[in-house]
C-alpha cells in the first residue's frame, strides 16, 4: 500500500492551504505599511506640490507599498477599506508612473507608454490582475462607491488636481478624509472664486457634472467655508458659473535654490 511519509504529508496541508486561502495582509501588516506610506509622503509633499527629485532616490519604499496593494486581498475587506485601498492604489501608481519617466517631462500627459495616454496603460497590479488607471477611476472608483468627493482625492499628478494628501486613505477614517479633501479643494481660492456675479470652479465639476448630481453649486455650497459660502448665499440664484483652464503641467516642487 501507497504510504505518505510525515514530511510529506506536512508539504501536501501547506500547498492546499497556499491554494485554498489566498494570502490576507493581518491588520498590524497594514498599519505598518500605511504608516511607512504616510511617512513618504509626508517627507515628500511640499505646499501640494510632489518632490519628485527627492522621491526618486527613496522609489524602493514606494515600490514595498505598492508590493503590499499587490499582495492585498481585497476580498477580505470592509466597503471602506475597499473604497480606500483603491484611492491608496490609484495614488500611489500615479507617483511610479511619473517617476518611471522623470525627469524628462514636463506633463504626465507626456507619457504615452505606447498606448496613447497614461491612464490607459496597465500598470497597477492588484487581486491577480494588472489594470489601468482609468479602470480604476472609471470602472471601480465612480461607479461601485458612487462618492463625488473621490475627485478631490485621487491625485492626476497636475497643477490643477486636488492635492496629494500626506497620508494614506483608511476605511475606519474615510469619512473625515473624504471630507477634509473636498473642503481644502473647495475652499482654495485658486480653484474656486467669485469674480463680480461670476463663480469660477474647476472644470472637475464640468467632467463629472452627473457626479455632483448635475448641481455643481449645491456641492460647492455644503463644503464652502466662510466668504466663498457667505458669497454663495447673497447670490441666490444670481450667481453664474464658468469653469476654468485646467493646468496639466506636472506637480513638481520646484528645485531649491543653491545653498
Amino acid at each position: 500500500m501507497f504510504q505518505i511519509k510525515g514530511a510529506d504529508l506536512l508539504k501536501i496541508l501547506f500547498l492546499l492551504v497556499v491554494l485554498l486561502f489566498p494570502v490576507v495582509i493581518s491588520a498590524d501588516g497594514a498599519a505598518d505599511q500605511n504608516s511607512l506610506y504616510d511617512q513618504l509622503l509626508s517627507r515628500n509633499i511640499r505646499n501640494g506640490l510632489v518632490d519628485y527629485r527627492k522621491l526618486k532616490k527613496e522609489e524602493s519604499i514606494l515600490d514595498g507599498y505598492l508590493e503590499f496593494l499587490e499582495e492585498t486581498n481585497i476580498n477580505a475587506l470592509s466597503r471602506n477599506e475597499k473604497f480606500a485601498f483603491y484611492i491608496n492604489a490609484y495614488n500611489a501608481w500615479t507617483l511610479k508612473l511619473v517617476l518611471s519617466s522623470y525627469p524628462g517631462i514636463r506633463s504626465i500627459k507626456d507619457i504615452k507608454g505606447g498606448y496613447g495616454s497614461p491612464w490607459k496603460i496597465p500598470m497597477v497590479k492588484t487581486n491577480g490582475e494588472v489594470l489601468t488607471l482609468d479602470y480604476i477611476e472609471h470602472r471601480i472608483l465612480r461607479p461601485v462607491f458612487k462618492d463625488p468627493r473621490v475627485h478631490f482625492a485621487i491625485n492626476c499628478a497636475s497643477i490643477s488636481c486636488p492635492p496629494l494628501k500626506h497620508e494614506a486613505y483608511r476605511g475606519e477614517e474615510l469619512e473625515r478624509q473624504l471630507a477634509d479633501s473636498a473642503e481644502t479643494f473647495i475652499n482654495d481660492g485658486r480653484n474656486n472664486y467669485f469674480r463680480g456675479d461670476t463663480l469660477y470652479i474647476s472644470r472637475l465639476f464640468s467632467w463629472f457634472r452627473e457626479d455632483f448630481g448635475n448641481d455643481p453649486i449645491g456641492f460647492i455650497r455644503k463644503y464652502a467655508h466662510c466668504e466663498l459660502k457667505e458669497m454663495i448665499r447673497n447670490s441666490g440664484n444670481r450667481i453664474r458659473i464658468k469653469y476654468l483652464p485646467y493646468d496639466w503641467s506636472l506637480n513638481d516642487y520646484p528645485e531649491p535654490l543653491a545653498q
